[in-house]
Parts: C-alpha cells; structure tokens; sequence
C-alpha cells in the first residue's frame, strides 16, 4: 500500500488531488463537515483552487475572530490535530487563520486519500 504524504502548501495538495481525481471528493468531504458543523459555507464542485484556498482562509478568519467556538467546533468535527494547532503563532490572525485552513484541507484530503485507497 502506497504511503500518505501529503504535500507541504496548498497548492500542492490540491494538485495532488486534481492529479490523482479526487479534488471533487476532496470538496464534497469539506462540505459534509462544514455542514456536521452547522456553517452554512458550502463549495461547488466548480470551485477553483485558488477561490478554495481564498474562501476557506476568509472562512477560518472569520470563524477566529468572530466565532470562536465555532471555529473550535469545526476543528473537533474536521479531527485537526490538536498538537498542529498549539504549535502555530497565533500573534497574527491573519497568518495563524491561512496555517489553520491548510491544516484543514491536509485532514479533509487525508480523509479522501485513505477513503480512496480502500
């Protein structure tokens, strides 16, 4: 069974899901937990990568700065890594709200990776 690495930037990791077929699953997999959460945020399956990766940034920031408990939901909901979130600086929301939505698209396209390999 092939390994998982996933990869180092977002732009990565949705070329990878592109490249393997699997950036409407990785998609569909964002929306079923941002629904579980109760955000109404949903994405299209047209949904480019780079309007991805703006939206879900603007989304974390968002959810950080004005609803922080459902920002904290959503991350018990998508399973981040406790220990990932801790390590980040969260002196700028900025920066700490885009770290956060990588972190979050890593754990959705692991999801997908793993589902996909079954």
């Amino acid at each position: 069974m092939t390994r998982f690495h996933p990869p180092n930037d977002f732009s990565g990791l949705t070329q990878q899901a592109q490249k393997e077929d699997l950036y409407a699953k990785l998609l569909e997999q964002l929306n079923k937990d941002l629904q579980f959460a109760n955000l109404s945020e949903q994405f299209s399956e047209n949904t480019s990568p780079e309007k991805l990766q703006r939206d879900l940034h603007e989304l974390v920031y968002r959810l950080i700065s004005e609803k922080f408990g459902d920002y904290l939901n959503l991350l018990y909901i998508i399973d981040v890594s406790e220990a990932q979130i801790r390590s980040l600086d969260g002196s700028d929301v900025v920066r700490l709200s885009e770290q956060v939505a990588f972190l979050i698209l890593k754990r959705e396209w692991q999801k997908v990776w793993f589902k996909n390999r079954l």
